[in-house]
């Protein structure tokens, strides 16, 4: 595993609340719903788990093309993300969150559907526990992955901000 000496980490406003954004020197890190007061804590105990001694750098300038493409999202101009990445996960998870990251803006798939296409068709409720652990959300998109009668199941971040994701995409019906 390379070394990360630093966490790079900053705040910005989105139509669904702050998002605390971390970034190594390889990618996007993590994302964190709340503004940086309310996620440190969980910053610093995931940092200490997956980084070991990396220290947090709070570092607006370098996470502002990360903040561009998640601001042009949110207002409709951008339909997929031109970041590097720095997942760290286990095989499995790594493999449902590349999976997850395939699926098109504006479209769904079931738990099952992913546990399907990935080979592991009885791993439904694995998928749902890698899907939980998806350290970026919105860049991998898990908002997207619903249950298989089509009802919202599950989200990090709060059932209203998966369903104002999905309509803001036209997955569902359009925001009224």
């Amino acid at each position: 595993m390379t070394k990360r000496s630093f966490i790079y980490y900053t705040e910005m406003n989105s139509p669904i609340g702050a998002l605390t954004v971390a970034s190594t020197d390889i990618g996007v890190c993590l994302i964190q719903f709340g503004p940086v007061k309310e996620t440190c804590s969980v910053i610093q105990t995931w940092t200490k788990k997956h980084f070991m001694n990396a220290e947090l750098k709070a570092d607006e300038e370098r996470l502002q093309p990360v903040v561009e493409q998640l601001e042009e999202y949110f207002l409709g101009h951008r339909s997929t993300f031109d970041l590097d990445l720095d997942l760290v996960g286990t095989k499995f998870q790594c493999l449902v969150w590349k999976r997850i990251k395939e699926i098109p803006y504006g479209e769904t798939r079931s738990y099952k559907q992913i546990a399907t296409e990935i080979g592991a068709p009885k791993a439904v409720r694995a998928i749902g526990g890698a899907n939980n652990q998806n350290p970026v959300p919105i860049i991998v998109p898990c908002h997207r992955v619903i249950g298989s009668n089509g009802s919202m199941v599950g989200y990090g971040g709060g059932l209203d901000k998966k369903e104002y994701l999905l309509k803001m995409e036209g997955a569902i019906e359009k925001i009224s």
